[in-house]
Protein backbone atom coordinates (compact mmCIF):
# COMPACT_ATOMS: atom_id res chain seq x y z
CA UNK A 1 0.00 0.00 0.00
CA UNK A 2 2.80 2.61 0.65
CA UNK A 3 4.32 1.56 -2.28
CA UNK A 4 1.44 3.04 -4.36
CA UNK A 5 1.00 6.06 -2.65
CA UNK A 6 4.68 6.67 -2.71
CA UNK A 7 4.06 6.28 -7.06
CA UNK A 8 0.94 8.33 -6.56
CA UNK A 9 2.67 10.99 -5.21
CA UNK A 10 4.91 11.59 -8.12
CA UNK A 11 2.08 12.29 -10.15
CA UNK A 12 1.08 15.65 -11.53
CA UNK A 13 -2.15 16.81 -9.95
CA UNK A 14 -4.15 16.70 -13.50
CA UNK A 15 -2.44 12.88 -13.58
CA UNK A 16 -4.03 12.39 -9.73
CA UNK A 17 -7.45 13.50 -10.99
CA UNK A 18 -7.61 11.39 -13.64
CA UNK A 19 -7.23 8.54 -11.20
CA UNK A 20 -9.48 10.31 -8.99
CA UNK A 21 -12.29 10.46 -11.61
CA UNK A 22 -12.21 6.72 -12.03
CA UNK A 23 -12.51 6.19 -8.44
CA UNK A 24 -9.32 6.03 -6.98
CA UNK A 25 -9.39 7.56 -3.75
CA UNK A 26 -5.78 7.41 -2.42
CA UNK A 27 -5.31 9.66 -5.68
CA UNK A 28 -7.24 12.72 -3.35
CA UNK A 29 -5.55 11.78 -0.51
CA UNK A 30 -2.25 12.84 -1.92
CA UNK A 31 -4.44 16.07 -3.76
CA UNK A 32 -5.59 16.50 -0.26
CA UNK A 33 -1.94 16.27 1.42
CA UNK A 34 -0.55 18.73 -1.36
CA UNK A 35 -2.87 21.10 -1.37
CA UNK A 36 -4.55 21.30 2.42
CA UNK A 37 -2.10 23.38 3.76
CA UNK A 38 -1.69 26.36 0.96
CA UNK A 39 -5.60 26.53 0.89
CA UNK A 40 -6.31 26.78 4.68
CA UNK A 41 -3.80 29.85 4.81
CA UNK A 42 -5.81 30.97 1.70
CA UNK A 43 -9.15 30.25 3.45
CA UNK A 44 -7.84 31.78 6.45
CA UNK A 45 -7.05 35.49 5.24
CA UNK A 46 -10.01 35.55 2.80
CA UNK A 47 -12.39 34.72 5.42
CA UNK A 48 -11.66 37.56 7.89
CA UNK A 49 -8.76 35.17 10.14
CA UNK A 50 -11.42 33.33 11.29
CA UNK A 51 -9.75 29.69 11.43
CA UNK A 52 -12.78 27.18 12.08
CA UNK A 53 -14.24 28.89 9.23
CA UNK A 54 -11.61 28.27 7.19
CA UNK A 55 -11.19 25.19 8.22
CA UNK A 56 -15.25 24.25 7.25
CA UNK A 57 -14.34 26.27 3.91
CA UNK A 58 -11.29 23.48 3.02
CA UNK A 59 -13.50 20.68 4.28
CA UNK A 60 -16.39 21.60 2.30
CA UNK A 61 -14.19 22.23 -0.91
CA UNK A 62 -12.77 19.03 -0.79
CA UNK A 63 -16.46 17.61 -0.22
CA UNK A 64 -16.95 19.38 -3.63
CA UNK A 65 -14.01 18.29 -5.29
CA UNK A 66 -14.99 14.69 -4.39
CA UNK A 67 -18.70 14.86 -5.81
CA UNK A 68 -17.23 16.59 -8.99
CA UNK A 69 -14.13 14.72 -9.60
CA UNK A 70 -15.32 13.38 -12.96
CA UNK A 71 -16.30 16.76 -14.33
CA UNK A 72 -12.60 18.37 -13.86
CA UNK A 73 -11.18 18.67 -17.37
CA UNK A 74 -7.88 16.98 -17.48
CA UNK A 75 -6.71 19.50 -20.13
CA UNK A 76 -6.98 22.21 -17.49
CA UNK A 77 -4.01 23.11 -14.81
CA UNK A 78 -5.82 21.60 -11.62
CA UNK A 79 -4.42 24.94 -9.56
CA UNK A 80 -5.94 27.02 -11.14
CA UNK A 81 -9.61 25.29 -10.78
CA UNK A 82 -9.09 24.62 -6.84
CA UNK A 83 -8.18 28.12 -6.46
CA UNK A 84 -11.47 29.13 -9.09
CA UNK A 85 -13.55 27.19 -6.96
CA UNK A 86 -12.44 28.41 -3.73
CA UNK A 87 -12.24 31.67 -4.91
CA UNK A 88 -15.91 31.43 -5.96
CA UNK A 89 -16.74 30.02 -2.24
CA UNK A 90 -15.31 33.03 -0.69
CA UNK A 91 -17.50 35.21 -2.96
CA UNK A 92 -20.68 33.57 -2.20
CA UNK A 93 -19.95 33.37 1.64
CA UNK A 94 -19.65 37.63 0.91
CA UNK A 95 -22.97 37.99 -0.44
CA UNK A 96 -24.49 35.98 2.45
CA UNK A 97 -22.72 38.03 5.44
CA UNK A 98 -23.08 41.42 3.90
CA UNK A 99 -19.73 41.89 5.83
CA UNK A 100 -17.56 44.32 3.64
CA UNK A 101 -20.08 46.76 4.76
CA UNK A 102 -19.88 45.87 8.57
CA UNK A 103 -16.35 45.26 8.42
CA UNK A 104 -15.40 49.17 7.79
CA UNK A 105 -17.16 49.80 11.66
CA UNK A 106 -15.62 46.70 13.49
CA UNK A 107 -12.25 46.99 12.37
CA UNK A 108 -10.11 49.19 14.60
CA UNK A 109 -6.40 50.17 12.96
CA UNK A 110 -4.33 52.13 14.74
CA UNK A 111 -2.61 54.56 12.93
CA UNK A 112 0.10 55.27 15.13
CA UNK A 113 2.87 53.14 16.66
CA UNK A 114 3.69 53.62 20.62
CA UNK A 115 7.24 51.48 20.35
CA UNK A 116 10.11 52.52 18.63
CA UNK A 117 10.44 49.75 15.96
CA UNK A 118 14.26 48.08 15.77
CA UNK A 119 15.98 46.33 12.59
CA UNK A 120 15.12 42.88 13.76
CA UNK A 121 11.11 43.20 14.12
CA UNK A 122 9.57 40.12 15.88
CA UNK A 123 8.05 37.91 12.62
CA UNK A 124 5.01 37.67 14.39
CA UNK A 125 4.32 41.79 14.96
CA UNK A 126 4.97 42.10 11.19
CA UNK A 127 2.10 39.23 10.27
CA UNK A 128 -0.21 40.52 12.38
CA UNK A 129 0.03 44.10 10.86
CA UNK A 130 0.39 42.42 7.33
CA UNK A 131 -2.73 40.51 8.09
CA UNK A 132 -4.55 43.96 9.76
CA UNK A 133 -3.48 45.87 6.88
CA UNK A 134 -4.89 43.28 4.52
CA UNK A 135 -8.27 43.09 6.07
CA UNK A 136 -9.01 46.90 4.87
CA UNK A 137 -8.80 46.00 1.43
CA UNK A 138 -11.50 44.82 -0.92
CA UNK A 139 -11.56 40.52 -0.99
CA UNK A 140 -10.58 40.57 -4.77
CA UNK A 141 -6.87 42.40 -3.67
CA UNK A 142 -7.01 39.97 -0.85
CA UNK A 143 -6.74 37.01 -3.11
CA UNK A 144 -4.32 38.36 -5.49
CA UNK A 145 -2.32 38.71 -2.53
CA UNK A 146 -2.70 35.62 -1.67
CA UNK A 147 -2.40 33.77 -4.98
CA UNK A 148 0.33 36.05 -6.29
CA UNK A 149 2.87 35.90 -2.68
CA UNK A 150 1.78 33.11 -1.00
CA UNK A 151 0.63 30.28 -3.52
CA UNK A 152 3.46 32.08 -6.13
CA UNK A 153 0.98 31.87 -8.84
CA UNK A 154 1.34 33.66 -12.03
CA UNK A 155 -0.55 36.66 -13.81
CA UNK A 156 -2.21 34.68 -16.06
CA UNK A 157 -3.08 32.01 -13.45
CA UNK A 158 -4.37 34.70 -11.41
CA UNK A 159 -6.33 36.12 -13.82
CA UNK A 160 -8.09 33.10 -14.95
CA UNK A 161 -8.63 32.41 -11.02
CA UNK A 162 -10.62 35.72 -10.56
CA UNK A 163 -11.89 35.75 -14.37
CA UNK A 164 -10.41 39.33 -15.03
CA UNK A 165 -7.73 40.39 -17.38
CA UNK A 166 -4.10 40.19 -16.76
CA UNK A 167 -4.12 44.08 -16.80
CA UNK A 168 -6.33 44.58 -14.01
CA UNK A 169 -4.61 41.67 -12.49
CA UNK A 170 -1.29 43.79 -13.06
CA UNK A 171 -2.71 46.92 -11.90
CA UNK A 172 -3.94 46.26 -8.69
CA UNK A 173 -1.11 44.43 -7.52
CA UNK A 174 1.10 47.22 -8.44
CA UNK A 175 -1.17 49.80 -6.24
CA UNK A 176 -0.76 47.15 -3.36
CA UNK A 177 2.48 47.19 -3.44
CA UNK A 178 2.52 50.61 -3.13
CA UNK A 179 -0.01 51.08 -0.61
CA UNK A 180 1.45 48.17 1.37
CA UNK A 181 4.93 49.90 1.42
CA UNK A 182 3.67 53.05 2.89
CA UNK A 183 1.72 51.48 5.73
CA UNK A 184 4.33 49.22 6.53
CA UNK A 185 7.32 51.32 6.11
CA UNK A 186 8.05 50.65 9.72
CA UNK A 187 9.08 47.10 8.78
CA UNK A 188 11.38 47.67 6.00
CA UNK A 189 9.21 45.85 3.67
CA UNK A 190 10.62 44.77 0.70
CA UNK A 191 8.02 43.31 -2.10
CA UNK A 192 10.47 41.76 -4.61
CA UNK A 193 7.81 40.07 -6.67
Amino acid sequence: MLFFNHDLKKLSDEALMEKASQGSERALEVIYHRYSQPLLRYFYRMLWQDKPKAEDFLHDLFIRILDNRTAFDSSRKFSTWLYSIAHNMCKNEYRRQAFRKQANSLIVISDHTHESVSNHLDQLAFQQKLDQVLCEEDEDVRAMFSLRFELEMDVSEIARVLQCPEGTVKSRLFYLKKRLASRLQQYKLVLEK
